[in-house]
């Protein structure tokens, strides 16, 4: 948001979605596993079935984007749960983040990977480069292009009024066994916050072929949003 008010979670979700977002994103990031993302506009839907997510907790975590407080960039970090994150990277990728937690503390995850269950005519035609359907979402900024989200979706929220991106957790019988789910450093940190001990936050559903393989930071200047 450009005025820097702070918004409530968005009402147009479930009471199900609204409360899991307004716990920490260490507690929502492995419960999105299995949690399938949309975005339905006027080219169609592609919804993706979550399979590889990274949590991020603002001043205590030296890989968040908020770790220095609040910028132009990182603004959207700063509201309640269910707004939407996107950040542009490289020069080239955008990224998507579901904002958690009460307005101010500076909480998301990441969607790192998932498996397109709808659409993929579409998410085909907006992944040209992909070389089979599990690479179609397989990487965070694979995973916004197939669903068609760039920095214009910053700010959204999700269920909003006029929002164009939805929430749905898994049905009871499809919620992930927890010995499948795992956790690790997560993929391209630099620093502190790299380090897989202290910051195992990257989680993953064992056995998926949509998640994406771990690579550690690759030093590169960053610039400051």
């Amino acid at each position: 948001m450009s005025d820097g008010a702070v918004r409530e979670v968005a009402t147009g979700l479930s009471a199900e979605v609204a409360s899991l977002l307004r716990c920490d994103s260490l507690e929502v990031a492995p419960a999105l596993l299995g949690a399938v993302i949309a975005v339905a506009d006027s080219q169609g839907r592609v919804a993706i079935r979550l399979t590889e997510v990274e949590a991020y907790c603002g001043e205590k975590d030296p890989g968040s984007h908020s770790f220095r407080g609040r910028t132009a960039r990182n603004a959207s970090m700063f509201e309640a749960g269910g707004c939407i994150y996107v950040y542009f990277t490289y020069g080239m990728h955008h990224c998507l983040n579901i904002v958690t937690g009460p307005a101010g503390v500076s909480r998301a995850v990441l969607l790192r990977g998932g498996e397109v269950v709808d659409g993929i005519e579409l998410a085909r035609a907006r992944r040209p480069a992909a070389r089979t359907d599990r690479d179609l979402a397989r990487g965070p900024a694979r995973l916004c292009a197939a669903l068609g989200l760039d920095r214009s979706d910053d700010g959204s929220l999700l269920g909003g009024s006029g929002s164009r991106i939805s929430l749905t957790l898994p049905e009871p019988q499809r919620t992930p066994e927890p010995e499948l789910i795992r956790s690790g450093p997560r993929t391209g940190v630099a620093g502190p916050g790299g380090d897989g001990e202290a910051f195992p936050w990257r989680f993953w559903l064992d056995g998926e072929p949509t998640v994406s393989t771990y690579r550690p930071a690759v030093a590169r200047r960053r610039s400051q949003g």
